[in-house]
């Protein structure tokens, strides 16, 4: 069987390209059948700026000494810096709602200060009815949660901070 060009794959691919860009589409997936054999699997998606997300503290049970932080409170990001820039950063594979324990009422999976091994389940993301556990991609610290349960978060959005 001749070998067959390609450049009508490349054309087909910076087509799909422009389509992601002209409708502000994150990602776009497309499989291309030939025939019996020969297929062509594409996955063109684009990297979003998440929007910034403000988190709500809880009332601090007591008055900090000056100069000290709040207990169990995650430590302050430099001003103008991006979570999602953090080389510990844990971003979001997809978009939808995020869930931080199993159910309602039960314990968080992850808390500011808890160890945890590479594998161990953050949180959940529901997308589509689907119950997603996001696993931690290594191990370390929680430094800091950056999103509150049952919110929505965009695909790429800093979820947390492991260190």
């Amino acid at each position: 069987m001749p070998k067959k060009s390609h450049d009508d794959d490349v054309a087909f691919i910076k087509a799909l390209a422009e389509l992601l860009n002209e409708n502000e589409l994150t990602e776009l997936q497309v499989k291309r059948e030939y025939g019996e054999d020969d297929s062509l699997n594409v996955r063109v998606s684009r990297k979003v700026e998440p929007a910034p997300q403000y988190i709500a503290q809880a009332p601090m049970q007591q008055a900090p000494a000056l100069g000290s932080a709040p207990v169990g409170a995650a430590p302050a990001a430099p001003v103008g810096e991006d979570p999602a820039s953090h080389p510990g950063a844990v971003t979001s594979p997809m978009v939808g709602t995020v869930y931080t324990q199993a159910e309602p009422g039960a314990p968080s999976f992850v808390s500011v200060g808890d160890k945890v091994s590479e594998g161990d389940t953050l949180l959940i993301i529901e997308a589509m009815k689907t119950m997603n556990h996001i696993p931690a991609p290594r191990g370390g610290t929680v430094k800091r949660i950056l999103v509150e349960d049952g919110g929505a978060v965009e695909y790429g959005a800093p979820l947390m901070i492991i260190e």
